[in-house]
């Protein structure tokens, strides 16, 4: 690899890390906030807010052609935004605020493993040995991750278990559906909208602008603020600047640094911490998701799959 090209791959790994890091602790300051009685639905009506005005905004000075989108694919962002992307958020800390900060990211990790199953019973795709590997750790480590083995830790933490579980299947519908409006539009175009009807749905579904009648101290609005923005905003943006430099596939392996990050950043700051077997149950569930990516990645620089592309372009 010639200089250049290594120096370009090093800045888009650092990009992707330091982005698995920003939502770790974006999960670890929301466990701390839901400990001194914010709601995880107030802090996903402020969250989706502040992230749709922050983008707004941005876009609006510096790249307003990403706001461009037909009329007709309303309805998909709709879905998309609206639908898909307010489960993601409420799910996912709803079950922050319920279990183990890592232990909940660890399960969210499911998704690509719920995404490639779902390609193998309707689009067809064969089920290969790495596959299989994948679905059998990744469901064996997750087990291990909510407690499995200890049956009062099982009963204990039944419904962030169940909550988790909902937020892998939403984040992989969330990527499925999401997936198919990037061939159409930019990723921070679909980004925006999907936060933009998200807001939408929590100020319907929610009292709208509770969060102006709440009575947040300064420093929790301090938090809330470093949630949206910190661990929400940057952290996609240095992602997406990240996907420029490396292959996605790989971007997705480096992000699984985030339940690690977690784990590190919720046993120092809020002083949890999971048991060895969670600790291997997790270590499972990130070999899958690199099984997985490594897999895609064979598959698309197949020899059949290179001469697609270049037939078509």
């Amino acid at each position: 690899m010639k200089y250049p090209e290594m120096f370009h791959a090093m800045k888009g790994y650092l990009c992707v890390a330091l982005a698995a890091v920003m939502w770790a602790s974006s999960g670890t300051a929301g466990k701390a906030l839901f400990n001194t009685g914010v709601t995880p639905f107030e802090l996903v009506q402020i969250r989706v807010t502040v992230s749709t005005v922050l983008l707004s905004i941005v876009f609006g000075i510096w790249f307003r052609p990403l706001f461009k989108i037909r009329p007709r694919d309303l309805w998909y962002f709709f879905l998309l935004g609206g639908v898909i992307m307010a489960l993601v958020q409420i799910t996912y800390f709803f079950t922050i605020s319920k279990i183990q900060v890592a232990a909940a990211i660890f399960i969210q990790y499911l998704a690509p493993v719920f995404v490639a199953f779902f390609s193998i019973l309707f689009w067809k795709e064969c089920l290969t040995f790495t596959k299989t590997a994948a679905l059998i750790l990744s469901l064996g480590g997750c087990y291990l991750v909510v407690g499995g083995y200890n049956l009062h830790l099982l009963k204990m933490n039944q419904l962030g278990i169940m909550a988790g579980v909902l937020s892998a299947l939403c984040f992989g519908a969330y990527t499925l559906v999401g997936e198919k409006g990037m061939h159409r539009y930019p990723p921070w175009t679909v980004l925006f909208y999907s936060f933009l009807f998200a807001t939408m749905t929590w100020h319907v579904f929610y009292p709208p602008f509770h969060y102006f009648r709440t009575g947040f101290t300064a420093v929790q609005w301090g938090w809330i603020f470093y949630v949206s923005i910190v661990g929400t905003v940057l952290p996609f943006g240095l992602f997406f600047m990240g996907v420029n430099y490396v292959r996605s596939t790989r971007a997705s392996i480096t992000a699984t640094l985030e339940p690690i990050s977690a784990g590190l950043f919720a046993y120092l700051f809020l002083g949890e911490f999971l048991q060895p077997l969670q600790i291997a149950g997790g270590a499972m569930v990130v070999t899958a998701i690199v099984l997985l990516q490594l897999k895609k990645e064979q598959d698309e620089l197949s020899p059949a799959n290179i001469r697609n592309r270049c037939s078509t372009s």
